[in-house]
């Protein structure tokens, strides 16, 4: 009797963590930078979590920032004091975005580059070839996140000719486990041009990370453009697209499908169901029947709200308010006991948080 009761505490303690937040980075505090932002989370195969971010050397997107790291060995209980994973001088580092490949346990952290003093809409050249312009690059870990390997840039093999900025996520990329192209690593992307649209599309390796490809644009139209975005693997094997949306057509979330793995979409449209008050979103598969969708679901950055969907994001079985108040970008990883691990930013530039919630409560 003694020990039920004693197993019953045990559960009743760990359930009552879920709506805890703990702080993983804070400027000038467990950082000397001013400012943090843009949050991206892993669970590796060994357990630990990893998050990174943007350590800013102002509040700006683009301040010579430097990717920073912090782990967990606990589930996110308690986080390791953040260092600096990778910088490049005064250079500024963005949007990263984390994955695993199974087989190696490699870690690819992608991210774009600025040169010193450029920004997202300063003028940059166009196209992958000049070495000043903005740069798609990623680092590379085999021993669960304590060191990086030397950059590589693979602006020359994905970076659009017509693009001025190519940005990964921000966020995680996944590895399909299903389908004829099982064992993919996919990463999303957006690319701006010299007018000022932006486009999705995904960067895809079939040789664990050896090579990489670039599928085809999701099609849009003129008042139906994709931002930052994310993609969850569907039933079979294909892919679930949702995206930011550009400041055009409605304040909802941009939507398509591919059948075949990021090769080739089907036209984006929006879904009337998901808000978005222009603002990054994170998604995470579940299950073999479930993806979770979270993202600021009022007007302005707040109210944090989980979704599911059993149909590959065609229609939401449940919506939950889970972050009442201010909440911007986030990144989930699904943790051992089948809840939901989230790194996000409380809609501040000075300080991300972890939380973990329960899918399954109402």
């Amino acid at each position: 009797m003694r020990l039920a009761l004693f197993l019953c505490l045990l559960s009743v303690r760990s359930l009552a963590a879920d709506g805890t937040d703990v702080i993983v980075f804070e400027a000038k505090r467990n950082l000397p930078h001013p400012s943090v932002r843009i949050p991206s989370l892993l669970r590796t195969l060994k357990g630990t979590l990893l998050a990174v971010a943007e350590g800013r050397d102002k509040p700006t997107d683009q301040a010579g920032n430097d990717l920073v790291i912090s782990f967990s060995k606990d589930e996110g209980a308690t986080w390791s004091k953040p260092v600096v994973a990778y910088e490049q001088g005064a250079d500024s580092c963005n949007n990263p975005c984390l994955v695993q490949e199974t087989k190696s346990g490699r870690i690819f952290l992608f991210y774009q580059t600025f040169p010193a003093g450029g920004h997202e809409f300063g003028g940059l050249p166009v196209g992958p070839a000049d070495p000043k312009g903005n740069r798609s690059c990623f680092v590379t870990s085999d021993d669960d996140g304590l060191t990086w390997s030397k950059p590589s840039d693979v602006s020359a093999t994905l970076k659009p000719d017509e693009a001025i900025t190519t940005a990964s996520g921000p966020g995680i990329g996944i590895e399909l486990k299903s389908g004829p192209k099982a064992g993919r690593l996919v990463i999303p992307f957006n690319s701006q041009d010299a007018k000022k649209n932006f486009f999705n599309w995904v960067a895809y390796s079939d040789d664990a990370g050896a090579t990489w490809k670039r599928g085809e644009k999701v099609p849009q139209t003129e008042t139906i453009q994709l931002n930052e975005v994310q993609v969850a693997e569907s039933v079979g094997g294909g892919l679930y697209l949702n995206a930011r949306s550009w400041r055009k057509g409605a304040s909802l979330r941009k939507v398509s499908w591919s059948q075949n793995a990021g090769e080739t979409w089907t036209q984006a449209t929006e879904d009337a169901h998901l808000p978005d008050p222009i603002c990054q979103g994170s998604l995470l598969r579940l299950d073999e029947s479930t993806i979770a969708f979270l993202n600021a679901a009022g007007p302005r950055r707040a109210n944090g709200t989980l979704r599911l969907t059993h149909d590959d994001g065609h229609t939401w079985a449940s919506s939950r308010l889970t972050f009442p108040g201010p909440f911007a970008y986030s990144s989930m990883a699904l943790l051992k006991d089948g809840r939901i691990g989230v790194l996000y930013e409380p809609a501040s530039n000075t300080v991300v948080k972890f939380r973990v919630i329960d899918p399954t409560t109402r």
